[in-house]
């Protein structure tokens, strides 16, 4: 593993996930804005939610069919655009926040299907069992839980997606573990998340705004692939590729002056280490 990405273990790791757990509970109680791959966390995104969710690929379409409350701004990429769900089928939502990503698999499954939502803080999960009712979507349900120990059965799910989560686990492995586990043979999992093309700065490694905003808290490509086929999904096919902090940089100002000065590094030095891909992987029969 490099230089620059969490390898935090026990007390540090567990510290490390209570930080993202306040800060996503204060996003979802309206108290904090959030953009997946921010410069600096604490400073919230530099546009709109819904232009946010258009620039990272959902279309207007996808966006009028879920309450505005659904969307935070908190993505990095569609992934359901990709998953090709059928009617029947069973997903599941790794860290589904506000419920975005699970109310659109809802349409997209029907009434027959169902659609499982995962995520660790409470006031999110909330945020979208109320969604869910507005919608009338029954079929739908959201879980408390850890994605390193899904409270999910085995075998029991047919595609697994999730939007700029994974990155911010420290032990990613228990994560495609889980996954693994919770797939059925030949199912499938379409994922948006950030990876690094290069090693981050040590300073930035050690920051803990940067690690919730998405950005210490990623691995090497190389590395996260191979998690990826350790735990039996492969072969990865990645569906889209590209540089996370380029917006950031031209649009939030603000954000990369208070990046600079907490961390001695200008964000231009970056330019393409922070990817946002979207991927594909299968669960191979064993």
């Amino acid at each position: 593993m490099q230089e620059g990405v969490s390898l935090a273990t026990g007390s540090e790791a567990e510290e490390l996930v209570r930080q993202v757990r306040e800060r996503y509970a204060r996003i979802a109680d309206g108290k904090e804005q959030g953009c997946c791959g921010s410069l600096a966390s604490g400073c919230g995104c530099t546009q709109p939610e819904a232009a946010a969710a258009e620039g990272i690929g959902y279309s207007k379409d996808d966006l009028a069919q879920v309450p505005a409350e659904a969307n935070l701004g908190l993505g990095c990429g569609a992934p359901l655009t990709f998953l090709a769900l059928t009617p029947g089928e069973t997903v599941l939502d790794l860290g589904s926040g506000p419920g975005l990503d699970a109310f659109l698999a809802a349409r997209l499954v029907g009434p027959t299907g169902r659609v499982i939502g995962v995520d660790m803080t409470p006031s999110m999960l909330e945020r979208a069992r109320v969604g869910a009712a507005k919608m009338g979507l029954a079929w739908v349900e959201f879980r408390e839980g850890r994605l390193e120990a899904l409270p999910v059965e085995a075998a029991s799910v047919d595609a697994v997606t999730s939007n700029c989560v994974i990155n911010l686990v420290p032990d990613k492995a228990a994560v495609f573990a889980e996954v693994a586990r919770v797939l059925r043979p030949g199912g499938r999992l379409v994922v948006s998340d950030i990876v690094l093309d290069a090693p981050l700065p040590s300073s930035i490694a050690r920051d803990v705004l940067s690690y919730v905003g998405c950005i210490s808290g990623a691995a090497l490509r190389g590395d996260y692939f191979g998690l990826l086929d350790k735990a039996g999904l492969a072969p990865v096919e990645v569906l889209r590729d590209f540089d996370a902090l380029t917006a950031l940089v031209s649009s939030g100002p603000e954000e990369v002056e208070a990046f600079r000065k907490r961390t001695g590094v200008d964000p231009q030095e970056l330019s393409g280490r922070v990817r946002s891909l979207t991927f594909r992987a299968f669960k191979q029969s064993s």
